[in-house]
């Protein structure tokens, strides 16, 4: 039987299982990324599976590809009006996007492999139930954030690859016998005469395919993001706790205030550095910066554009009266608003909790410390005062003021497309 370390009665023993609580924070991450070929291994990886992962990668591609090729072919050859170029917009951008998207998940896999071993470090060497219930309640705030994320992202494939089809229902071919269905990604027919079966129903199938990956890479991103993000927020509120018991102690904290100091400052350090062992890797919200820094440029130029063209869409089916492209349009729009709101809130989430952490160190009983030791809380508010910031590709700040500024300057975009189309008419 293995030995158990007893600290005392709100102690973790040593052998506590932490794989558990690891699943709690990375589990639909590993189920969204590893279908797709975009999880990182954090153990011994075979020849075998490595080529399971780039036949896996080489496979998306293609798929994102077969939408977005034929149908860029289709609206330079076989389309006049504005209205209907614009109308193939979003949904081509969206490839644009993933194709962006799913190359940066690619190329930063190392840095997501390191974040992930460092949130699995934390849970195996938490050794208090106050510290495990902390990481335990961020960890479930992480998970709801990623299912609601999936929720709206998964939603606007419901309704614009299979609702909208099913409200339009069969279309008969032009100068023949038979129906077709009509494809959200339209073919040109110098590649394929997809109006005739079975060739139709194929397209539909794979584009249908197609579609569920390029919104599971869109989701895949915001939840990957919202599990590292929460998981340091997590840290923070354990360092806040041992900011409470700084001066009197606690159960598993050194009995001398040295002691307790310098844990506080190795806790401090390891939310921005990934220890492990002996071993010091980068700084992890550093890492994090680095790893999803180019996806949330993506995210941001992308969503300005989307939201800016899907709001035009709204208002031109409204005044059609077609109810069912209507709430289309409007999941597709709420879908891209939550998507980049998620990405904004977590970085002023992140920043926020890096502030309090000096403001916490301020409000205990620091003037019960010795002398020396109160020259490292100031060490620790010195450091809160200059907090860590997410960034969209290092240009842009991720928070609820760049938010409202994403929204203002959809808006000024919709204006103009809608003064812009009125020309055109």
């Amino acid at each position: 039987m293995a030995k158990r370390e007893i600290i005392g009665p709100n102690s973790l023993s040593k052998d506590n299982d932490y794989r558990k609580d690891v699943n709690l924070s990375i589990e639909l991450n590993r189920w969204l990324l590893k279908p797709m070929g975009l999880w990182p291994g954090l153990r011994h990886v075979s020849p075998l599976e490595v080529c399971f992962k780039r036949l896996m990668n080489a496979v998306c591609y293609s798929l994102i590809s077969f939408l977005f090729a034929p149908t860029y072919l289709y609206m330079l050859l076989e389309l006049e009006e504005f209205y209907d170029k614009l109308v193939l917009y979003g949904p081509l951008s969206f490839c644009v996007m993933s194709y962006a998207k799913y190359y940066s998940l690619m190329v930063h896999a190392n840095d997501i492999r390191e974040c992930i071993k460092c949130i699995e470090w934390d849970w195996r060497n938490v050794r208090h139930l106050e510290d495990r219930g902390i990481m335990v309640a961020n960890a479930n705030f992480g998970r709801r954030l990623m299912k609601i994320c999936s929720f709206f992202m998964f939603s606007g494939v419901v309704f614009y690859y299979i609702a909208v089809p099913i409200n339009v229902g069969k279309v008969p071919i032009d100068g023949g016998n038979g129906t077709f269905i009509p494809l959200r990604f339209p073919v040109s027919k110098l590649i394929v005469d997809t109006q005739l079966n079975p060739t139709n129903q194929i397209f539909f199938s794979i584009q249908l395919l197609a579609a569920f990956l390029i919104h599971a890479i869109a989701a895949g991103a915001c939840c990957l993001i919202a599990a590292f993000a929460v998981h340091a927020c997590g840290q923070m509120q354990v360092l806040m706790c041992w900011l409470k018991h700084l001066v009197d102690g606690r159960g598993d904290m050194s009995n001398n205030t040295n002691g307790r100091i310098a844990k506080i400052v190795r806790q401090h350090v390891r939310i921005q550095k990934y220890v492990n062992g002996f071993r010091a890797a980068a700084l992890f919200l550093t890492v994090v910066e680095k790893a999803l820094t180019q996806i949330s440029l993506v995210e941001f130029l992308g969503c300005t554009l989307q939201i800016c063209v899907l709001g035009y869409f709204v208002i031109m089916e409204t005044r059609a009266k077609d109810m069912t492209a209507v709430l289309t349009y409007a999941t597709l729009l709420l879908s891209m608003v939550f998507n980049v709101f998620i990405f904004c809130y977590i970085g002023e989430m992140v920043e926020e909790h890096c502030r309090k952490v000096g403001q916490m160190s301020y409000m205990i009983d620091w003037y019960r410390l010795p002398e020396n030791t109160r020259l490292s809380v100031v060490l620790i508010m010195a450091m809160s005062s200059s907090p860590t910031k997410l960034t969209a590709g290092s240009l842009v700040k991720l928070s609820l003021d760049t938010f409202s500024d994403i929204m203002k300057t959809s808006v000024a975009f919709l204006n103009m497309l809608r003064t812009l189309t009125d020309m055109h008419d």
